[in-house]
């Protein structure tokens, strides 16, 4: 038997929930119904995808190279029904768009693919650089839009956010690291070990507030701007990592797995938002472009 497209709606939302619980209750259905749709699936694939243990479940590695497609199959499928419903005149214009740099492997990618198979004929331009300059240049009308994180927006008087995506903080573990099976982890348990910091998107700021709020004082070990020399530190045992979930995998580069859990205690989020001028008239590529992330992010909430 051939998997269905609702096998993969329900694969993707457990592995995005990390829960059936949370699955069901997102999807409005029973959590039975899940259960047997991900073993049907598996069944139909020959391969587990996630790990069944008496905290939930984890996605495998196989589960995770599954997500990928699962992901490009729902969205070619959404963009389908789509170009039958959408009334299109021909698409023609200029977008210039700006983003930073952590948002641009994790947001943008799928959001701009969507963008331009919906509209083939905008000719995009965009730039990669940090929130400040970015800001910069929107207020100076050389961007039209920016997807960038907006939890610290600093120009508000003069430009206009829209949430498109929210992320927590959780701690980020080396397989058979201590914390892993701890009940609670505290802000002073992540205290006592070196901590991996990474220097994007003031994410290096949050993380410093974050802890001094709380009156903790890390042992930064290492400082990187990679995401992905964060995950091949933690995993290998260098440290601890404290970043939004926006950015989690289960496997580094190596294929040796991190764990990820929640933290007690009041801990920020970090939003990622889609930022233009105030008071300007968005051409109609850019509205688009606003209208496409704000339908992705209602996609995501369902």
């Amino acid at each position: 038997m051939a998997f269905t497209l609702r096998q993969l709606q329900y694969f993707v939302a457990v592995a995005e929930q990390g829960s059936i619980t949370r699955a069901a209750q997102n999807l409005s259905i029973s959590q039975s119904s899940i259960t047997e749709a991900i073993k049907e699936l598996e069944t139909d694939l020959g391969v587990e995808l996630f790990e069944r243990h008496p905290r939930g479940l984890h996605i495998t590695y196989n589960g995770h190279q599954f997500l990928r497609h699962a992901t490009k199959i729902l969205a070619d499928v959404s963009d389908a029904r789509r170009s039958f419903s959408d009334e299109k005149a021909v698409n023609a214009g200029k977008l210039h768009l700006g983003v930073t740099s952590l948002v641009a492997g994790y947001v943008l990618s799928d959001l701009l693919a969507r963008y331009r198979r919906a509209h083939p004929g905008v000719e995009i331009s965009a730039i990669e650089d940090n929130g400040s300059y970015l800001e910069h240049l929107l207020v100076g009308g050389e961007l039209d839009v920016a997807v960038m994180v907006i939890s610290n927006l600093r120009d508000r008087m003069a430009l206009q956010a829209e949430i498109i995506e929210t992320s927590p903080y959780r701690l980020w573990l080396p397989l058979g690291h201590p914390l892993v099976s701890a009940d609670i982890i505290s802000i002073n348990d992540i205290a006592k070990e070196p901590l991996i910091m990474l220097t994007v998107d003031e994410i290096e700021e949050n993380t410093g507030k974050l802890l001094t709020a709380l009156g903790a004082r890390p042992h930064v070990a290492f400082r990187t701007r990679s995401v992905e020399a964060v995950r091949s530190l933690v995993a290998t045992g260098a440290g601890i990592a404290l970043l939004p979930d926006l950015v989690y995998r289960p496997w580094s580069l190596e294929g040796d797995r991190i764990e990820s859990r929640d933290v007690s205690g009041a801990l920020p989020v970090v939003q990622v938002g889609m930022v233009w001028r105030k008071g300007s008239s968005l051409p109609q590529a850019a509205r688009d472009f606003v209208g496409i992330a704000e339908a992705l992010r209602s996609g995501r909430n369902r």
